[in-house]
């Protein structure tokens, strides 16, 4: 099943409330020479006189493109279109080594540019979005993933990075389970510190990511 949770705006905090006060966006880090802004589809308007310089949409395949960015400034945006989820079938377009790579190669691009900010964002701002932003980290910083998923707690507190991106990441940087170790730390810290957004993650598809924590402690 598709993580979906925008469709779910009813049982979802909406802006402006306890969520969005937890929901901090941007990560200033050493790891990388740019800023790294991340926001769900909600959140866009907030950004449109932040001056960003680069854009990465993540977009369902048949998700009309957001008219947001017509109202922005200058920008370089790229978007990418697969589904947010974890396993392949169920007539869902899943996130490929294809798609992975071109994260990556954005990366390399990114570290030759000026930057000023980027901004990745998907439908929600959890799962897809989060686990980009978890790439680009992890990409120039081997040996420092546990760094990288902290500062993603910190300022995305209840994020979710898509788990299939986050393998086929591990397996093209050449990090030996590194990356998937922390994802599970990560994960493990997010359902017990808001087991309500947990429940919510079971509800949309992630039941067997939330079960099999358990498993692995």
């Amino acid at each position: 099943m598709v993580l979906d949770l925008t469709r779910l705006r009813p049982q979802f905090p909406e802006t402006g409330s306890n969520w969005g006060q937890l929901m901090s966006t941007e990560i200033v880090t050493p790891l990388l020479p740019y800023d790294i802004l991340i926001c769900g589809l909600s959140e866009l308007s907030g950004h449109a006189e932040a001056g960003i310089s680069h854009v990465v949409s993540i977009l369902d395949p048949i998700w009309p493109d957001p008219d947001e960015f017509s109202r922005w400034g200058s920008h370089r945006r790229v978007v990418w279109r697969f589904d947010d989820v974890v396993e392949l079938g169920g007539g869902y377009t899943a996130p490929t080594r294809r798609d992975v790579e071109a994260i990556l190669a954005l990366g390399l691009e990114l570290s030759q540019e000026p930057v000023t900010q980027l901004l990745i964002h998907c439908h929600a701002g959890v799962s897809r979005s989060t686990a980009t932003a978890v790439i680009l980290m992890a990409q120039h910083n081997p040996g420092r993933e546990g760094e990288i998923f902290a500062e993603l707690n910190r300022v995305r507190p209840r994020s979710w990075p898509n788990a299939l991106m986050l393998r086929l990441a591990d397996v093209l940087l050449e990090r030996d389970g590194a990356i998937i170790r922390e994802l599970r730390r990560h994960q493990r810290r997010i359902a017990d510190a808001h087991p309500e957004f947990a429940e919510l993650l079971s509800r949309c598809g992630r039941a067997h990511e939330i079960a099999a924590l358990d498993d692995a402690w």
